[in-house]
């Protein structure tokens, strides 16, 4: 298995390649291939990122089948369930790297910022979807403050970044299994973020 730094190289280069418009020639071999991973997987990287149509993990960094752990959920956000499938990758498959991959223009994280500012309002969400933006709201809401006029750009650009942070730190520190790994060099944990107005992917530590 390749180390955490390895894996964000080829992520990094596959996104550029995404970028570019360019395909690896790997990636269409391994679609070709498919029937050799039937009997097992060594993805190098798992993907916490967001439901949203435009953000497919395996389409941005241009990998192909076996070599991404997927998990996608409105808003990144970390639940028990989330937690309980990066364990699980971590552990089975020794992958060495986990990405928070948010996004701009993240619906889940607009919703949580129109609640914010308008908590009176008539517009109420299912409780399944309160469920998601009551996890996001704690990370959001230190950028709210009444009375000061936000310019709505900056300010969800912000929580976005925010929300990530938020999610990559529950992952660092909301499960002893993954602590662990962590803490003998076997796994590391970043945010990054996708542009949908360019294709790039940004990380940070």
């Amino acid at each position: 298995m390749i180390t955490a730094s390895e894996a964000i190289s080829r992520l990094k280069d596959g996104n550029q390649r995404f970028v570019s418009g360019v395909r690896s020639i790997d990636t269409i071999v391994k679609q070709i291939k498919r029937s050799d991973f039937v009997k097992g997987q060594a993805p190098f990287a798992i993907i916490l990122g967001c439901s949203d149509s435009r953000v497919p993990a395996e389409i941005v960094f241009d990998q192909g089948l076996g070599d991404l752990f997927v998990i996608r959920v409105a808003g990144n956000i970390v639940a028990s369930s989330q937690i309980g499938s990066v364990e699980f990758a971590a552990e089975v498959f020794g992958t060495p790297l986990v990405v928070v991959l948010g996004h701009s223009m993240c619906g889940a994280v607009m919703a949580t910022i129109e609640e914010l500012q308008a908590p009176n309002s008539d517009k109420e969400h299912s409780h399944n979807i309160q469920a998601i933006v009551s996890r996001i709201r704690p990370a959001v809401e230190p950028l709210i403050h009444p009375g000061i006029h936000h310019e709505s750009d900056k300010l969800l650009a912000s929580a976005i970044r925010a929300n990530i942070l938020a999610s990559t730190n529950h992952l660092r520190h909301g499960s002893e299994i993954l602590e662990h790994l962590i803490q003998e060099g076997k796994l590391k944990i970043i945010g990054a973020e996708y542009s949908l107005e360019t294709g790039v992917v940004t990380f940070f530590d």
